[in-house]
């Protein structure tokens, strides 16, 4: 039986979905689980948490042990099969803090900021560095180990792990199993989901629902147009994602993430000089504060639940699970996996981190050649990669102009502010960061 080692282990829902998963499948079930966090308390939540799991739910045949703070790391990660990645590097409170109140004393507002933007691109800096540390270990101790990136900037850090580390890096998101199925129930054609066929490809949190074909071969998209020009024109009150459908009307195609986190990706819909748009696509400001408060506060108030001795689990979709099933068992799976644009996309640059079809077996994460996407689909994908790759850029070279450049080419940020401001504000931004980032020069 496969090593799994959690990084991140004091996310406590989402490690306990992933590893719960992990108990609930026969080929993984007496795995040997070791859990790694710098925050002890949080970690032995989750110790709890999957202990009781897998006493309930699996008979206790996995073996758990917890490794606390970075002098503890590399023995978690000794002997790893498969690691997941799951930290977050600042916490809420200062960083993302950080992130959203600097931008907006500049006049630029944000709702999530964990992937583009400014948020995001201050989330990879402070990020990569600490997975630096991660694969210099994993070269180390557990050199063919796979790395199961779920946290954001996807594109950033997968990007950085494949191109700057020797490590066997996969990126995974919950956008792209979810998607048409979303798109489909919110516009009233549920009952077409069942045998549908489906092609998705770009870039994470903006991948393309580029084929739906219904179980008799029926073309879906020209019937999906119709229905989501309707909608953009004339949304009842309660209509949600009304930029992905506006994606639809204007360029063709639905857009795997939701409308909260690409109104912030495009220079389209938060403008200052058009504040009626906010209401108009019901865009949630400071959309991911909210959502941490909320987070924070129903923990606390759910402790007690989730730390039940009687928990038990039922296996989720998350792909981290199957993937690993499908390499320790050799029975294929099919995935929408963050791999690097080697001979993909067609029309997106060979360093892009690209998000397609991918088949996983014992031989690994086998991607599947795409062709080139419609041209103004790359168009759109090609205004995020070029801050992906700026921004990896700065991180491996700890250029301020290179931080300064990446912003500057954000399409919120440029569509917004001077450059005189974009570098007055990445240099607040990195002061207030202080000794989360390297030093910059």
């Amino acid at each position: 039986m496969p090593k799994i080692t959690f990084m991140g282990a004091g996310s406590t829902v989402f490690a306990r979905n992933v590893l719960g998963d992990c108990m609930c499948t026969p080929s993984l079930c007496e795995s040997e689980i070791a859990l790694y966090d710098i925050d002890a308390e949080r970690l032995e939540e989750s110790y709890i948490i999957l202990s009781a799991i897998n006493k309930n739910t699996n008979g206790g045949k996995a073996t758990l042990k917890t490794y606390c703070g970075v002098e503890n790391r590399k023995e978690a990660l000794r002997g790893a099969d498969f690691v997941v990645n799951a930290i977050q590097v600042g916490f809420y409170d200062p960083c993302t803090i950080i992130d959203f109140e600097v931008p907006k004393k500049y006049g630029l507002r944000q709702t999530i900021a964990d992937t583009m933007g400014i948020g995001g691109i201050m989330r990879a800096l402070r990020t990569i560095p600490v997975l630096e540390d991660f694969a210099r270990d994993m070269e180390a101790v557990c050199p063919n180990a796979w790395f199961l990136n779920y946290t954001n900037p996807m594109s950033m850090l997968t990007g950085y792990m494949l191109r700057y580390t020797g490590v066997k890096t996969l990126g995974l998101c919950h956008s792209v199993q979810t998607c048409s199925k979303t798109l489909m129930d919110a516009i009233g054609m549920s009952d077409r989901l069942e045998g549908r066929r489906e092609l998705i490809a770009g870039i994470n949190h903006m991948g393309w629902l580029l084929e739906l074909y219904d179980a008799d071969g029926t073309d879906l998209l020209p019937e999906v147009r119709k229905r989501a020009a309707a909608v953009v024109e004339n949304p009842p009150e309660n209509q949600y994602d009304l930029v992905r459908y506006e994606y639809i009307r204007r360029l063709g195609y639905y857009c795997t993430e939701s409308s909260e986190h690409n109104a912030e990706y495009s220079n389209f819909f938060i403008k200052s000089k058009y504040p009626e748009l906010i209401d108009r696509y019901k865009i949630p400001l400071d959309e991911y504060p909210r959502r941490c408060i909320h987070q924070i506060e129903r923990w606390n108030e759910e402790r007690s639940h989730y730390t039940s001795e009687n928990l038990q689990h039922t296996r989720s979709a998350e792909y981290a699970s199957y993937i690993m099933e499908a390499m320790e068992t050799d029975v294929p799976f099919k995935i929408g996996g963050n791999v690097l644009n080697r001979g993909l996309i067609d029309n997106l640059p060979k360093e892009a981190c690209v998000e397609v079809a991918c088949l996983v077996n014992r031989s690994g994460v086998q991607p599947c050649i795409q062709g080139p996407l419609p041209v103004q689909l790359a168009a759109m994908n090609m205004t995020e990669i070029n801050v992906h790759l700026l921004t990896i850029e700065a991180a491996v070279t700890q250029k301020k102009e290179h931080i300064y450049q990446a912003v500057m080419l954000d399409p919120h940020a440029s569509g917004e502010l001077s450059i005189d401001d974009i570098v007055k504000m990445c240099d607040e931004l990195i002061e207030r960061h202080g000794s989360w980032l390297p030093t910059y020069h």
